[in-house]
């Protein structure tokens, strides 16, 4: 029987009270897995060989109940999917899972999915085809964004299981016959472009043990993100460390240069742009959002450009604020006193108060725009999915 979880890895206890008239009954403790990554010491990862035993595990699912191999004994086929949420390849090839599971629900095979990849391991410039990181809360949230009609699990902690099966990439798959010996291991098919292919190679495979013989090519190569393991980290900091090193200046910019900005006919990328001033709380609250955003998609069609709207003479406050943040994109500071010089500027309909952001495609359309602070799950999931950006390569 599968224990319920709570989420956020550590394992604690949640007593939960309930009262009535006559008295209060102690209801029986759940289980609640906190997601806690760390670092892991570097080391050699073997893939499992064909005819294998399917090592055990005991994994947390974005169902709210941990996994266990025992659960699916019942399967004559056991698939198992390494996979994430930020790699292009593995979203490219989510709908053919999802078709796989839906075609072989009635012939007793079953699907698990599992994330190995440690969030620790994970560079911000990674996420440049996803508005989701690979930590379990995102995870929840891809499932039912896509409907996921198999279980999802979390072992990004310390991947105790997943270094038993040997992911180099994601996605990558293992097929196991109903005495849970490896049969079949790499990629689902040969073309990630999704509408190109339809998991051939693993459909052949698990044909092939459903009938109880060896399928063709046991063994495939596997394209696709390499594995997040946790001792990437240490190149995650050295990477955090060469932004913050980088030089963060900023310019003055009057209202015809502002007007210029808008029209967005020098950069070809969607520009992000974000008033704001180091006396408003929100501005320099969420400011940090806005350069994990650039961070996140500067390697594609994309820019962000800050406006500061404070007084010209706190100049050196401003770039000092800016500096403080790593602020290494296009800042500028408004050089014109007349505060609603800046209003009209920037868009007639906007009311003056801040923040204030806009994303502006290469013609000059706003394709988003928002006023006060940024709900920036929303706004990562709105630039992804824009015409000029997309999830796949």
């Amino acid at each position: 029987m599968k224990k319920s979880i709570i989420t956020l890895g550590v394992i604690g206890v949640l007593i939960v009270f309930s009262s009535c008239e006559t008295k209060k009954k102690l209801e029986e403790p759940k289980t609640v897995f906190i997601s806690n990554p760390i670092h892991v010491e570097k080391q050699e990862v073997k893939t499992l060989n064909i005819g294998q035993k399917a090592p055990d595990f005991n994994l947390p699912g974005i169902d709210g109940e941990f996994h266990t191999l025992s659960d699916y004994e019942d399967a004559d086929v056991l698939v198992i999917v390494f996979t994430c949420n930020h790699c292009p390849t593995a979203q490219a090839y989510e709908d053919r899972v999802i078709r796989f599971v839906g075609d072989y629900k009635d012939k007793n095979v079953q699907l698990v999915a599992i994330s190995p990849s440690s969030p620790l391991g994970l560079l911000v410039e990674e996420l440049a085809y996803s508005d989701l990181d690979d930590g379990f809360e995102h995870m929840k949230i891809r499932a039912k964004n896509k409907n996921f009609n198999f279980p999802y699990l979390y072992d990004g902690d310390n991947h105790e299981f997943s270094l038993k099966y040997g992911p180099v990439a994601t996605p990558h798959t293992f097929v196991f016959d109903k005495n849970r010996l490896l049969q079949y291991v790499g990629r689902l098919d040969s073309i990630e472009k999704p509408g190109s292919t339809n998991a051939e190679d693993l459909r052949s495979a698990v044909d092939a043990v459903l009938a109880g013989e060896v399928p063709d090519a046991p063994v495939t190569k596997t394209f696709g993100c390499s594995t997040k393991w946790g001792w990437k980290s240490d190149t995650r900091e050295k990477i955090n460390n060469q932004w913050a090193a980088q030089s963060v200046e900023i310019s003055k910019i009057d209202e015809s240069g502002i007007k210029t900005l808008l029209k967005n006919e020098d950069s070809n990328k969607l520009r992000l742009i974000n008033i704001w001033a180091t006396w408003c709380g929100p501005c320099v609250i969420e400011y940090p959002e806005f350069i994990a955003v650039h961070r996140m998609f500067k390697m594609r069609d994309f820019e962000f450009v800050s406006i500061s709207a404070d007084n010209v003479e706190k100049e050196q406050k401003v770039l000092e604020f800016l500096k403080s943040r790593n602020s290494a994109v296009k800042n500028y500071l408004f050089s014109n006193s007349d505060k609603y010089a800046l209003i009209e500027a920037i868009d007639p309909d906007w009311n003056g108060a801040l923040p204030y952001s806009l994303l502006i495609e290469p013609n000059g359309n706003i394709a988003w725009k928002h006023q006060g602070e940024v709900d920036f799950m929303e706004l990562r999931k709105f630039i992804v999915d824009h015409k000029m950006m997309g999830r796949f390569w």
